[in-house]
């Protein structure tokens, strides 16, 4: 039986990145992975979408060329193409981490791999053991009993990144980051497209200005937006679908060729041996202490497969921040209050922090600071003048509590944000931060002026 100081159940952006750090650590480290190494992060998550995100702003800006004073006769796109350069993209990053595991001397183990008592893995028959186990098995996409996916007709995000053919109409249901992104991507490229979310703002969980801005946004992309509503059953046995809309009016039959479901994610719990092993789950997830240790000693998990924000930045966290704990080093807990999100869809949102709302119910006294890009140089001159910046600090200390962004580039910028709350820097030092001009990132510092009554530019 081979025998590891470390094995990771898993290659996501999760599992990977523990491995490396391990290794780094001076630990025998083996990877166990079923399909591809990346995870679906890698492979059907963050970069193919990314990829196809970038088709379509290009596919958007030679339609409007004249904007820019500029004449482009023809310009057409090649759907097929499009999805052989997202999958060209996957592939190559999926090499790269190839290319990392080999570097930093991790055994990678292909197959299946389940969890055994005594601290065992067992992948396709074959048991290694280790000191310590992390699981990172990942989540993947949620499936309703009024939506259940035929992988043809009503699809999850996994064939909606393959499609051999480009639908002339779609329903998206959900309006979370993996709905509002295909929703752009196909509605940019002609699909005629429909979203539907059951709350009453598409992206529900942001700050409420951003929601309605983008919701505004999407409608004049041409999205027809249905909020309030929810798909109660779907008829797949014609041509296409028929979606039964329940809406606040009353039941509406929408018709499209395909539905997405993108309604959430389930985490990859099952057959693992999380049963035989004794470790506790609660509502889909792995319960873990803050340093990812379960209940039983020797096994660990993170990522999607425990409470928490299902986002691959955190995974990747959360496996550094475990295998250094298990190293003996010094490490802090890490701050699921300050986990930047974002939305890769036009206009792109981040945020991290609370949102004005939850500061209030908090019971926090505000200074609320708001920046539009139409006042911006560097929006005017590139051409992307929609959204803003917004920020909330406590009146009394001056602690930034929270920053909401909607418009170009936004999810490059937030990490300001992310580092100043870090840091607890408060609203008077981000003001009197030199900012760059004409650079969209001033747009902060002006956000912040606008919240203690100092903005120049408004």
């Amino acid at each position: 039986m081979s025998k590891y100081d470390i094995i990771v159940l898993g290659s996501g952006p999760g599992g990977y990145v523990t491995a490396i750090r391990a290794s780094q650590l001076g630990f025998k480290t083996a990877i166990v992975e079923k399909e591809n190494l990346g995870g679906v992060c890698l492979n059907w998550g963050c970069i193919p979408t990314k990829a196809l995100l970038k088709s379509a702003q290009v596919f958007d800006y030679l339609k409007h060329a004249e904007d820019y004073g500029l004449t482009v006769k023809g310009a057409d796109k090649d759907f097929t193409k499009v999805v052989e350069r997202s999958r060209g993209v996957a592939d190559g990053m999926s090499k790269g981490v190839q290319f990392l595991l080999k570097k930093n001397k991790i055994d990678v183990i292909n197959g299946f791999g389940k969890l055994k008592p005594g601290k065992k893995v067992d992948v396709n028959g074959t048991e290694y053991s280790a000191d310590h186990i992390i699981i990172a098995t990942g989540a993947r996409s949620r499936e309703l009993p009024s939506l259940p996916q035929d992988g043809k007709k009503v699809i999850g995000y996994r064939e909606a990144l393959t499609l051999k053919k480009q639908p002339e109409s779609m329903i998206v249901v959900g309006s979370g980051a993996i709905g509002v992104e295909f929703a752009h991507f196909y509605n940019t490229m002609g699909t005629k497209v429909t979203i539907v979310e059951y709350l009453p703002n598409l992206v529900p969980l942001e700050d409420e200005d951003v929601s309605k801005q983008f919701g505004r946004s999407f409608k004049k992309a041409g999205i027809k937006v249905m909020t309030n509503s929810s798909v109660e059953s779907v008829d797949t046995s014609g041509k296409g679908v028929k979606a039964t809309v329940k809406t606040k009016k009353g039941e509406e039959v929408l018709e499209a060729d395909i539905l997405l479901s993108a309604v959430g994610i389930k985490s990859n719990l099952e057959n693992i041996g999380l049963e035989d092993v004794g470790i506790v789950v609660d509502r889909d997830k792995i319960l873990v202490n803050d340093w990812y240790q379960t209940n039983i000693p020797g096994y660990y998990a993170i990522g999607d497969v425990v409470p928490g924000p299902a986002l691959a930045h955190v995974a990747s966290a959360e496996g550094i921040t475990c295998v250094e704990k298990i190293k003996g080093m010094h490490v802090e807990a890490i701050d699921y209050g300050n986990i930047p999100g974002c939305t890769y869809a036009t206009p792109e949102i981040a945020s991290v922090g609370m949102t004005e709302k939850e500061a209030k119910e908090a019971g926090y006294d505000i200074k609320v600071g708001k920046f539009p890009f139409s006042a911006s140089g560097k929006a005017s001159a590139a051409g992307t003048k929609e959204g803003f910046v917004k920020v909330i600090f406590d009146a009394k200390y001056g602690e930034w509590l929270g920053c909401h962004m909607i418009g170009a580039g936004v999810t490059d910028m937030i990490a300001e944000a992310v580092l100043g709350r870090k840091l607890e820097t408060t609203g008077h030092e981000v003001l009197k931060t030199i900012h760059p001009h004409p650079t969209m990132s001033e747009a902060v510092m002006e956000a912040v002026a606008d919240a203690y009554g100092e903005v120049i530019h408004l």
